[in-house]
């Protein structure tokens, strides 16, 4: 190099990055590097990502060692306390639910309802559904074991299939035989009772099954709500009816829709929990 060159005695400039020998960048210059706590709303972003991404992943881990997610939240004592909850809950459920169907199934022999007669099924669904429940947490040993909790819930799907089918399968015959339904104070108490006390039920599983964590508790939960919902449709239908004769066919429509609903959930709960069960199978310390 030519020592007559102005810029040979030059200091480098520091913003400029000067590549080292070993191939490594050096370290930045002091005024080069960004304040503490300036992190870019991509940085953050990213974190909250990974956050949410170990979290889901922990989540993967407590399930495939058999357990439910329940179990990361709860203290023992707490777990049990909701154990006990959802058996209490569930008995009666099966005592008002089974008062509902045998006067449900009354009301639609003797007022020709084909809701009476959905309703009523859906209410000894409720009471299967309950029974379920009750096989699901009499282990206290088991209340985060999630094989035992994916087994109930294939029950639960298979029980709805039947169940739908049945409520469809009498809907149209109602509506192909163009039944006329009868309306009473008798179907009004019970329409009444029905939507009440049902969407009562409905509203504590929903509570418990999110604190355990349990598909189960929802799904009879759910079918709680549905009972509910048909108990007031009823009540809709036969007064509709009453004030407009040719909307006979109002009664049979609304059991073929609530028919459909049972049938779809139940479809969706097989095919989410019999893969699930089949993974945990070999999980079954509690039992």
């Amino acid at each position: 190099m030519d020592s007559s060159d102005p810029n040979f005695f030059t200091t480098p400039d520091p913003a400029i990055v000067q590549p080292s020998r070993n191939g490594q960048a050096p370290p930045l210059h002091p005024d080069q590097c960004p304040p503490r706590g300036s992190e870019t709303p991509f940085q953050m972003d990213w974190d909250q990502q990974m956050k949410i991404s170990e979290s889901a992943q922990f989540n993967d881990q407590v399930e495939n060692r058999g357990l439910l997610e329940s179990s990361t939240k709860l203290k023992p004592q707490e777990a049990q306390n909701y154990r006990k909850k959802a058996l209490w809950i569930s008995w009666t459920s099966i005592i008002v639910t089974l008062v509902l169907a045998v006067a449900a199934f009354t009301v639609s022999v003797m007022r020709h309802s084909a809701s009476s007669f959905g309703f009523a099924f859906d209410a000894v669904l409720d009471v299967l559904s309950s029974a379920i429940v009750l096989w699901r947490y009499s282990n206290a040993a088991a209340v985060h074991s999630a094989h035992r909790e994916y087994m109930a819930c294939v029950i639960l799907g298979v029980i709805f299939l039947i169940s739908a089918l049945c409520i469809v399968g009498k809907a149209i015959h109602d509506l192909a035989t163009k039944l006329l339904p009868e309306v009473d104070d008798f179907l009004y108490s019970v329409s009444v009772l029905s939507g009440i006390l049902c969407s009562i039920l409905a509203a504590v599983k929903f509570m418990l099954g999110k604190v355990l964590t349990s598909r189960a508790l929802i799904t009879d939960g759910f079918n709680s709500l549905v009972g509910g919902v048909m108990g007031f449709s009823i009540l809709l239908s036969a007064e509709v009816y009453k004030h407009n004769s040719s909307v006979w066919y109002l009664d049979g429509s609304v059991g073929i829709l609530i028919g459909f609903t049972i049938l779809a959930y139940g479809v969706k709960l097989l095919m989410d929990m019999v893969p699930r069960v089949r993974q945990t199978r070999h999980y079954e310390m509690f039992e």
